[in-house]
């Protein structure tokens, strides 16, 4: 099934290229829905990230905090713009990755004796390969993988991906301008996965990656 779906994601991505690129009882048992415990959902309100010598800006939650990220799902940060949007009180986090498009990285490559560091250029076509790639090491325990192309307010394109399943990484995406810019977010929960108590979780954060990405802004 993951196969056909890739097929299909093939078609939007070449699309999106074109175009530049979601008890007990006494003598009877009667067994009861699974139950979670209650979250309690803060009120809703936003401060500007806006650090000096970043290539961009946005608005997070006020009950978050912007963390500078050493690690990236087992990769090292090829810059300093690389940082977590993280959620104490859900015990998860906005992992944003940030690549100049033209610029350097450390890609591993396979050899006879295994895998080895090279450098390599960030090339277009190279950090959307990556992009999906990522997202479909999710495909082992995903029952759906959905992408749609995104335009926001700020005028700026990317994909939105949606993971089905009980997986760790339900909602990632990325914002590029197809020159310079090439930024990549996956909202993690630091817990086993489980889709149905996470649930409300990722609905209510789901409005905040929203709002995210919608203010989001390229710096010249």
């Amino acid at each position: 099934m993951i196969k056909k779906i890739y097929s299909i994601f093939n078609i939007q991505y070449s699309i999106f290229i074109a175009i530049i690129f979601a008890v007990s009882c006494n003598s009877t048992y009667t067994s009861k829905p699974k139950g979670y415990f209650k979250v309690d959902l803060p009120e809703r309100k936003y401060v500007k990230f806006e650090k000096e010598g970043f290539p961009y800006s946005f608005e997070y939650p006020a009950y978050a905090n912007i963390v500078k990220d050493s690690t990236y799902f087992d990769s090292t940060p090829d810059n300093p713009f690389w940082v977590n949007v993280d959620f104490p009180s859900f015990n998860g986090k906005i992992f944003i990755s940030y690549k100049t498009i033209g610029g350097n990285s450390v890609y591993k490559i396979k050899t006879p004796t295994g895998y080895k560091d090279s450098l390599g250029i960030n090339t277009f076509q190279n950090l959307i390969n990556d992009s999906y790639k990522l997202t479909f090491k999710n495909d082992v325990k995903a029952y759906s993988i959905e992408d749609s192309v995104m335009h926001t307010p700020n005028s700026i394109t990317g994909i939105f991906f949606r993971v089905g399943g009980s997986v760790a990484t339900s909602k990632q995406f990325l914002l590029t301008d197809s020159v310079k810019h090439f930024l990549r977010g996956a909202l993690y929960f630091d817990a086993t996965p489980n889709e149905d108590s996470l649930a409300p979780v990722n609905a209510f954060l789901q409005e905040d990656l929203r709002h995210l990405i919608n203010t989001l802004k390229w710096k010249k």
